[in-house]
């Protein structure tokens, strides 16, 4: 299978959660939503978690491509700040929607997709031990804020007014500021 059409099957499966009133992937959806066969989705993810797995990781790299866009160079190069930042301002600014809120929440009652979760962001959110405490405590409370905008705009479940959001990157910029000499 070619790369596109792998990402076409994941792209598919996620098109499925995206549905009104919610909805799931299973091997027979997926197959239908992209035009396959049961037998032929199988041939490539045979189980269930094998399509999981794959949609979480998908999703998870879409996430670290806008991460990495927006931090505008390596990881590895990148402050504690800076990475924290780039999170807030993707969280904040990104194109996300329900089909990555289910996928993200999903992932959280089965250990295999958990842990793609968190071997693919720990390194953007994690921060070291020798920063101060009260420099610690900026930084998550900016991540936290970023968190529940996106789980608010991402769910539609009391969503920020527009007129908030500017003031709210404001509040948490103030938070990300680098007081280190």
């Amino acid at each position: 299978m070619t790369r596109n059409a792998k990402h076409r099957i994941l792209d598919g499966a996620l098109n499925l959660l995206r549905v009104e009133g919610g909805g799931s992937i299973t091997l027979d959806a997926a197959a239908k939503e992209v035009g396959l066969t049961k037998p032929g989705l199988m041939y490539h993810f045979p189980t269930k978690e094998a399509l999981m797995l794959a949609v979480v990781d998908h999703v998870a790299n879409h996430w670290e491509q806008l991460l990495l866009e927006r931090l505008g160079r390596p990881l590895e190069a990148a402050s504690p700040h800076q990475r924290i930042r780039a999170y807030v301002e993707v969280a904040l600014d990104g194109p996300f929607d329900r089909a990555d809120f289910a996928i993200y929440s999903d992932a959280h009652y089965r250990t295999a997709l958990t842990d793609t979760w968190v071997r693919r962001m720990e390194r953007w959110v994690t921060l070291p031990d020798t920063l101060p405490d009260a420099v610690r405590a900026r930084l998550t409370a900016a991540r936290l804020l970023a968190d529940g905008y996106w789980t608010a705009a991402a769910t539609g479940v009391f969503p920020v007014p527009d007129r908030d959001h500017a003031p709210l990157l404001d509040v948490a910029k103030n938070l990300l500021k680098d007081e280190t000499p």
